[in-house]
């Protein structure tokens, strides 16, 4: 009994006493899972904290990246905006000009009108005093010569037409001759107006072009080993080199200025790359002929940009740079013609008509010039006519090319401005002279005679027409055709043209053989 007594306390003890480390152990176990949630919560907060930094980051940069973004849209709209509105002020000003001139039409329109109403009054008096000279007349007549009423009406009737007749043959002479000279005195104010807003500057063209040297040892290398440089350079390009005292300086001399141009263009770039020889020099020319050409386009461009016109054909513009190079007594041509277009555009303007076209039909007036006349016949008008008319020009600009020194009759007033703004630009002091353009025809000629014989390849008018230079074609004149040659250009330069001293002919016949290693 004791025995199961014991087994019982044992039992119950043990009871107690597991039950008292169950609990104890759950307790820790809720204390552990209790810490455990509270570090899991700081952690989600944590990194819910740095997720809504992020985003916060990624929001602003966002709203960074938008921001200038509407702003670049914003100076966008309003450089755009800037523009229209200097384009609207530009048309205001345009549509200012159109007004005042409006209203000086219709100033000098309410002025004639309120003359010929003055007139009109005038006349209505001296009507009315012809009435009473008619009634009293009649009376005479009644009394007098015994007439009946219808007889004196008629005698009287024919009076007053004779008298109205010639009173109204005067009148209308007066107003002939005082709108004439209306007329004349607007067309005089106009031109010059036109004048006095076209202020160009003139320089009379030289026929020499000077080199700076870094050094007179380089005098040495042009020349070369018994002048072989400067011979091939004079025969490359056509212009005689001068090698004198000049310090530092060399002088290149012809009368041709794009051919003068290209001469002292590759003497620089030898010059300046310090190896000269016949090879080199002949590889410089052909590189700077390539580089002239696109220079002759931008002066073509430039020249349009100046004078405020664009859509020119790409040959047109070509050949309008060449004028560059062109003369007219001693008057730069591209010049010339840009003041043309300019005098042209103004007048044009003052009298209403179409401004743009008058400056394009002034700007290509001389347009022929820049053609070689060496190889095709006609007068520059004539040449400038065909060039313009194959790339499609206006008919008024085309009728302004052929007529602008009154060889045609003009279809369009801009005709008649281009001649006028012709004239008045090569009349300005100082804008030509006769003595070079003499001389170059005499030199053009010196060339187009040579050239006029079979073989010949080249002509060079050089050392101011006192040598002509001729460069022959070796498979088609040999050695001693060459003499005959030089003998037969001689004697039709002695026939056909008048020139002081003597002109030396010399004939080139060069033959080469080239290979590459």
């Amino acid at each position: 009994m004791l025995t199961v007594v014991l087994i019982l306390l044992i039992a119950i003890i043990a009871f107690g006493l597991g039950w008292f480390v169950n609990s104890w152990l759950g307790q820790n176990s809720l204390q552990k899972a209790e810490k455990q949630a509270r570090e899991i919560l700081d952690a989600a907060k944590e990194e819910a904290e740095d997720e809504k930094k992020e985003k916060l980051l990624e929001a602003e940069e966002e709203i960074f990246q938008l921001k200038q973004q509407l702003e670049e849209e914003f100076e966008a709209k309003k450089k755009t905006l800037q523009n229209l509105e200097n384009e609207l002020a530009n048309r205001e000003n345009n549509l200012d000009r159109k007004a005042d001139l409006i209203y000086k039409k219709d100033r000098d329109l309410f002025l004639r009108e309120r003359e010929l109403k003055n007139r009109e009054n005038q006349l209505n008096l001296k009507q009315e005093k012809l009435n009473q000279l008619l009634d009293e007349q009649n009376k005479k007549l009644e009394s007098i010569a015994g007439l009946t009423r219808e007889e004196a009406k008629q005698l009287l009737l024919d009076n007053l037409l004779e008298s109205a007749k010639k009173e109204a043959s005067t009148a209308v002479y007066q107003i002939l001759e005082e709108a004439q000279k209306e007329a004349q005195s607007k067309a005089k104010d106009i031109i010059i107006s036109a004048m006095q807003q076209s202020a160009s500057d003139h320089a009379i063209e030289s026929t020499v072009a000077v080199v700076t040297l870094p050094n007179d040892e380089m005098k040495g290398r042009i020349i070369g080993r018994e002048g072989r440089n400067i011979r091939a350079f004079e025969i490359v390009t056509g212009i005689d080199v001068i090698v004198d005292d000049t310090p530092e300086a060399v002088i290149l001399s012809g009368y041709d200025p794009y051919r003068r141009e290209l001469a002292r263009l590759t003497m620089e770039k030898l010059v300046n790359d310090g190896r000269i020889h016949p090879g080199r020099i002949e590889e410089t020319y052909e590189k700077t002929v390539q580089e002239m050409d696109e220079f002759l386009r931008e002066l073509g461009e430039q020249a349009l940009i100046d004078v405020g016109l664009h859509g020119l054909h790409q040959d047109l513009t070509y050949m309008l740079g060449k004028l560059r190079y062109r003369t007219s007594f001693g008057q730069n041509v591209l010049q010339h013609s840009k003041e043309v277009a300019i005098i042209s555009g103004i007048m044009a303007a003052e009298l209403g008509l179409d401004e743009q076209l008058a400056r394009r039909a002034g700007l290509l007036h001389d347009i022929g010039r820049a053609v070689d006349r060496r190889n095709v016949e006609g007068s520059h008008t004539e040449l400038g006519y065909e060039l313009a008319k194959k790339y499609g020009e206006n008919p008024i600009v085309l009728n302004a090319i052929l007529g602008h020194h009154g060889e045609v009759e003009p279809i369009s007033p801009i005709t008649i401005l281009v001649q006028i703004a012709n004239d008045i630009s090569r009349s300005r002091p100082g804008a030509r002279r006769e003595v070079i353009e003499n001389f170059v025809t005499r030199m053009e000629s010196f060339e187009e005679i040579a050239m006029s014989f079979e073989g010949v390849k080249a002509a060079y008018a050089i050392q101011a027409g006192k040598e002509v230079r001729v460069i022959i074609d070796h498979e088609k004149v040999d050695d001693v055709a060459s003499f005959n040659l030089a003998s037969e250009i001689a004697k039709k330069i002695q026939n056909e043209t008048d020139y002081p001293g003597q002109v030396k002919v010399v004939v080139i016949r060069e033959f080469r053989a080239f290979d590459f290693a």
